[in-house]
């Protein structure tokens, strides 16, 4: 094997370098080993991918929620202003007027609430049936 630096091959005494990339040298120093890549700060599991640092943060999602909440909040007002004609609801015997605008928000926040109540109990019965099968185990 001949040095890459002599052609008649190697100097006597003097080691040949490996196959690859020569190392690089600074002004007024000695060769400097190249440089590996960074690794990532977790290796991945098996299974999973490696976490990307530029992704999900916890200030990222706070920004989001922010944002989306401004948004429906000015939606929020503009359906306030536009439904300001007065109706008449009625409920179990109850009787009362109030603009079209609180009645349709009522209603609708009567809806998620109950829809989260049914959704919340469905949870509650699938963790509790979860539990029994990890006990038979």
């Amino acid at each position: 094997m001949t040095s890459p630096s002599s052609p008649t091959g190697p100097e006597p005494g003097r080691p040949v370098p490996p196959p690859g990339p020569a190392p690089q040298t600074t002004p007024g120093s000695g060769p400097v080993a190249p440089t590996q890549p960074a690794q990532p700060a977790r290796p991945a599991q098996p299974g999973r991918p490696a976490k990307d640092p530029t992704r999900g943060s916890k200030a990222g999602g706070l920004w989001a929620a922010l944002v989306a909440f401004g948004v429906l909040l000015v939606l929020l007002v503009v359906f306030i202003a536009q439904n300001t004609d007065t109706t008449t609801v009625q409920f179990l015997g109850f009787e009362g007027e109030t603009p079209l605008a609180v009645a349709l928000l009522v209603a609708t926040a009567a809806g998620i609430l109950l829809t989260a109540l049914v959704g919340s109990l469905r949870i509650a019965q699938l963790k509790h049936r979860a539990r029994l099968e990890a006990k038979r185990r």
